[in-house]
């Protein structure tokens, strides 16, 4: 079997990218808050559970679909945190970013099509368009120090997983799920703080089309779930050790 190309992988990685932005984003923009009639209380919306899990689904589904091609990253600190383990070298590392972010900027320009068609669409206020944020621009109204701990602390977690279930020495072809609903767990305990990163792209792409106090505190949302997975990535062998390391094109590797 050929191993893919690069111009594969980069394909790969701007699709998933693409569909979790717009996936998970989408849910946030067009179904979390979804009105019923005159009731303000959004009996139709999906909420906070609802967004959790299209996160979750998105990766599980395109970690599935493209995961033996690129690895699955979809974001940019899993990319830094899998080169940080040994899982990715350094010389991919930044090729694999910039297609991430271009990926996340298009799926968001998009979903800004679709939302602003709808009569009353503004990006006015804390968390429009799905961006992330801390002090007045959290959802509940957590600090600097809450977002920051948050997301590094969140972030590691979601390295772990990923490079714990992708190890040589876990079961394979179970990691895209393991995966899929640890980023539905993170979303769970994130959103209220920070309305959930651990993804720099993720967090570039809204904010790219608000502008503003969400443009002008995407540098956490950027530096946190790097350090994170950087954490993460330098620790996981000194701290569980691994196995012969899968070849990268593995379907169950990252």
């Amino acid at each position: 079997m050929n191993s893919p190309t690069t111009a594969q992988r980069l394909a790969a990685e701007a699709l998933g990218t693409f569909v979790l932005v717009f996936g998970g984003c989408g849910a946030a923009v067009l179904a979390a808050n979804f009105p019923g009639g005159d009731d303000k209380t959004n009996p139709l919306g999906i909420g906070f559970l609802g967004v959790a899990l299209a996160f979750g689904l998105t990766v599980l589904v395109m970690a599935y679909a493209v995961g033996h091609i690129s690895g699955g990253h979809f974001n940019p600190a899993v990319t830094l945190g899998a080169a940080a383990a040994g899982r990715l070298p350094w010389k991919d590392t930044i090729g694999y970013i910039i297609t991430q972010v271009v990926a996340a900027i298009a799926a968001a320009g998009v979903l800004y099509a679709i939302a602003s068609g709808r009569d009353g669409f503004n990006t006015d206020g804390p968390n429009a368009f799905a961006t992330n944020g801390f002090g007045d621009n959290s959802p509940g109204g957590y600090p600097l120090l809450s977002a920051l701990l948050v997301e590094v602390v969140l972030t590691a977690i979601f390295l772990f997983v990923i490079l714990g279930t992708t190890d040589s020495r876990a079961p394979k072809g179970f990691a895209p799920l393991a995966i899929g609903l640890s980023l539905t767990l993170i979303h769970l305990v994130a959103i209220p703080v920070t309305n959930t990163s651990v993804n720099p792209a993720r967090s570039i792409g809204p904010a790219v089309f608000v502008g503003g106090t969400s443009l002008a505190q995407i540098w956490l949302f950027i530096l946190a779930p790097i350090a994170g997975a950087l954490i993460a990535g330098f620790t996981y062998r000194a701290l569980l050790g691994e196995g012969p390391v899968n070849s990268f094109e593995a379907a169950d590797t990252i």
